[in-house]
């Protein structure tokens, strides 16, 4: 009887602490809810920001690179440094424009798919700047006759470096970095004038301006936004823009040294 009255008590014990640890869980779960389910953005909701960037006053001039060092350098279309490409009417090329605030957080923005190449080419980055989404891709090829060097130097924490070495017309490297960053620095140790930028955007809202300063990003709920546009030389701008249903919006920016 002692037994089966000790044995009683036990299984009394055990129900009780599993209840014990049932209801611990449930309030656990109660301190962090599930996420709420997100939703897409309905194509026919959406509106877009298009601008162009110029650069204000006498251009700096563009440095002449002596490449003669390297034959497998030769034959390119030029020899000037990158830093500022300013054409027509003070069109600036090479800014990165991306949305800074204002995305809703409950949305579900489809990823963008295209892989981002970065060629070597007559011992040049190219293009010179170019921008992803977090977690996606960047592919870089070697062109040339002569051995190159990919270095990539992030400032963020959580995007990893890499310095890896590519032959002539090798095997193209693909790297991904983790957490948004902008103008992360890309480099050729084997020639110090080449040098490229990588942006990296929490979203795929994002643009590159190209040799006549032009951009848009599309697809964009309706919302107020901050609108960031950034030079390698001289940095962020930064504005407010509305974007309504069906409609495209203008925002223009104007650099100066």
């Amino acid at each position: 009887m002692r037994i089966a009255g000790a044995l009683f008590v036990g299984l009394l014990l055990m129900a009780a602490g599993c209840k014990t640890d049932q209801a611990a869980r449930q309030t656990e779960n109660m301190g962090n809810p599930e996420p709420p389910a997100v939703a897409a953005l309905d194509p026919a909701m959406a509106g877009s920001i298009s601008g162009t960037i110029t650069f204000q006053g006498k251009p700096p001039e563009r440095l002449r690179i002596d490449m003669n060092a390297d034959p497998g350098c030769q034959g390119g279309p030029e020899n000037d440094a990158e830093q500022y490409v300013v054409g027509k009417k003070g069109a600036l090329a090479n800014v990165y424009v991306y949305i800074k605030k204002g995305l809703p957080p409950n949305v579900k923005f489809p990823a963008k798919t295209a892989v981002v190449v970065v060629d070597q080419k007559h011992c040049r980055f190219v293009p010179h700047v170019v921008a992803v989404q977090v977690g996606e891709p960047v592919e870089f090829r070697n062109s040339d006759p002569t051995m190159h060097n990919v270095h990539t130097m992030p400032n963020v924490t959580g995007n990893m470096g890499s310095d890896i070495s590519e032959a002539p017309m090798g095997q193209p490297q693909r790297e991904t970095f983790s957490q948004p960053e902008q103008m992360l620095r890309v480099l050729c140790n084997n020639h110090p004038w080449m040098s490229a930028f990588v942006n990296v955007s929490a979203t795929p809202f994002f643009a590159v301006t190209g040799a006549n300063g032009r951009f848009t990003i599309e697809g964009l709920p309706p919302g107020v936004y901050t609108l960031a546009a950034v030079h390698e030389k001289m940095g962020e701008q930064t504005m407010q823009v509305t974007v309504s249903t069906q409609i495209n919006s203008r925002a223009d920016f104007s650099f100066t040294q």
